[in-house]
């Protein structure tokens, strides 16, 4: 990946008059709460988070306090910049987020590619003063949505039962009772966790996923939770939870089934507190941001330019589980594709 790192030139005004020289403050711009980008709307980060402030919240949503940190990050931002924050709907989904939003009038959203691209028009343009950092892949060339952290579909398993799973073929081997993070036909994670089971030299076959899980559930092996000694899930969550429970819990990400994806921000084009949305992505998006996303296990999108800086918390990176390469990332056909695979076959599957 290139990164492309840009400088920028400030300029000193001076005049002189009866023989001395003064220096003329230039003008400060009005500031623009509504505006593309922070040099634009206010100049600097001290005048956005000055008007931040007196607009005095953010209303955020759908994000719970153990997800990838949030609650520490939620913490960092309001007592940072002295900012109230309302906490909506933690548990809600992507489409939830996008269906409650004239209701509930978030701020900004958290969400998964398919939504984001869908609903791009409901969103205000902002480009984060670390756009350049930001893989093309992973963000729209407008600024209505940008990934901010991402991880990959993981086996959380107990290694006092079973032994370490190399691949999702493994899980069909006699010891292993298995769960996913859900219901693929409703959470987005369990139906990641069987598009990861359904990778073929790196492309999705949802047939393989779909069958994978039958022949468990058949054996009376796919199981809930709390009865299995192996969790498919975001090598975040599990990788929590091996830091909790350590010697209990390990996490492994299988190197033929590599599947990752990013969550994507964005922020309301009606938002009740447009210049504090505008903070909150500058500071999601810092190094201070970044780093505490990572601290919940998730892989920050600006990492590579930080490394290069110096900035990235390596010995966080060091704990994060082994990633076996570059991630596979569905496309939205791919994704569609998968969907309407398990919505036709999951249930008769079994």
């Amino acid at each position: 990946m290139t990164v492309r790192i840009c400088a920028a030139a400030a300029a000193i005004l001076v005049s002189a008059g009866c023989g001395a020289s003064t220096t003329e403050a230039k003008p400060l711009p009005p500031v623009n709460v509504k505006a593309m980008s922070m040099k634009e709307g206010f100049g600097d980060l001290e005048r956005l988070a000055e008007a931040a402030r007196s607009e005095g919240a953010l209303n955020v949503i759908a994000l719970p306090r153990d997800w990838v940190n949030y609650g520490e990050v939620i913490d960092a931002f309001a007592e940072k910049y002295d900012i109230k924050v309302d906490e909506l709907e933690p548990g809600a989904s992507s489409k939830r987020q996008i269906d409650a939003a004239g209701q509930l009038r978030p701020d900004v959203f958290d969400l998964t590619l398919d939504v984001a691209v869908a609903n791009a028009a409901r969103f205000a343009p902002y480009k984060v003063q670390g756009w350049l950092d930001l893989p093309d892949n992973v963000k729209d060339p407008s600024g209505a949505w940008y990934a901010a952290y991402g991880g990959y579909m993981s086996i959380g398993y107990d290694p006092r039962a079973v032994p370490a799973p190399a691949s999702f073929a493994d899980l069909l081997k006699p010891g292993y009772t298995v769960a996913l993070d859900g219901d693929p036909l409703r959470s987005a994670a369990a139906f990641d966790g069987v598009m990861a089971a359904s990778l073929h030299h790196g492309a999705p076959d949802p047939r393989r996923g779909v069958q994978l899980f039958a022949k468990l559930r058949r054996a009376g092996r796919l199981t809930e939770p709390a009865k299995a000694n192996v969790i498919v899930g975001w090598d975040h969550l599990n990788a929590a939870r091996a830091a909790q429970q350590s010697g209990s819990w390990k996490v492994t990400i299988p190197k033929d089934a590599p599947l990752g994806e990013y969550r994507f921000q964005a922020i309301n084009k009606n938002a009740p507190h447009p210049a504090t949305a505008r903070l909150w992505q500058e500071f999601l998006f810092s190094d201070e941001g970044q780093n505490l996303l990572q601290k919940g296990y998730a892989r920050p999108v600006r990492a590579e330019a930080m490394l290069m800086r110096g900035t990235l918390d390596t010995e966080q990176t060091a704990k994060l589980p082994a990633a076996p390469g570059p991630p596979v990332l569905l496309t939205i056909p791919q994704m569609d594709a998968g969907k309407s695979y398990v919505k036709k076959e999951w249930a008769k599957s079994g």
